[in-house]
């Protein structure tokens, strides 16, 4: 009788475990629409694939990212990703590398979100208040100042930012479980759209006045086309 009660186990064991296996692949852009015509493709989801014969090295590296960045923009911060598109190594292998150059005295990536990835965070130099909001309906806000040698994880698609609060310029390096993960900045995306998202959906979203919306959108430099 136990031998009976093993073998429905394992099947039934077996038989979780495929289902739990059956699912769909991550996608790896945006989006990928379905066509019947296949001499009409153009995208795949991730890279068409090198022969493993003509692989280098070059196609597994990368040199300079120990040089700073410059960070003399509006948000003073830099970010350089080494994804699939900058190492073709990492093509199916599900991860990423970026490098984030901080400007003193408030140098700020802004709230953005990676569709495809999670972030996890060292600080090399600089200190760095940085936080993460959790999905409706709760919205919670969970923050930490960092300092070098400090990590922190940035959960899958939740909005997120870094600020340099010190004097000096700060520099991290991140990893992200994606070989491409995507960045949406939301102020960018929601105000700078193209073509512009109608100034009444906004107004009414964030409860501002449509002229405030009207000065953002320019400020973003939306396309209204």
């Amino acid at each position: 009788m136990r031998s009976v009660h093993f073998l429905l186990a394992f099947v039934l064991l077996t038989l979780a475990s495929s289902i739990a296996s059956a699912s769909d692949p991550s996608p790896l852009q945006d989006f990928c629409v379905a066509i019947n015509d296949p001499k009409a493709a153009v995208f795949v989801n991730g890279k068409f694939c090198k022969d493993p014969k003509m692989a280098t090295a070059n196609d597994f590296s990368f040199s300079g990212l120990n040089i700073p960045r410059n960070t003399g923009n509006r948000v003073g911060s830099n970010v350089t990703l080494l994804n699939v598109d900058q190492i073709p190594g990492l093509n199916t292998l599900g991860i990423s590398l970026a490098r984030i150059d901080y400007a003193p005295n408030g140098g700020l990536n802004p709230p953005h979100t990676h569709p495809r990835a999670t972030e996890i965070l060292v600080v090399v130099e600089g200190t760095l208040y940085v936080g993460f909001v959790t999905s409706n309906p709760e919205n919670r806000f969970i923050s930490k100042v960092l300092y070098p040698g400090d990590v922190f994880v940035f959960p899958f698609g939740l909005i997120h930012f870094q600020l340099n609060i010190a004097k000096t310029p700060a520099v991290v390096f991140a990893g992200l479980s994606s070989q491409n993960p995507g960045t949406i900045t939301i102020a960018n995306a929601v105000f700078g759209s193209d073509p512009l998202i109608n100034p009444d959906v906004l107004a009414k979203a964030f409860h501002l006045d449509i002229k405030i919306v009207n000065y953002l959108q320019k400020l973003f430099g939306g396309n209204s086309e």
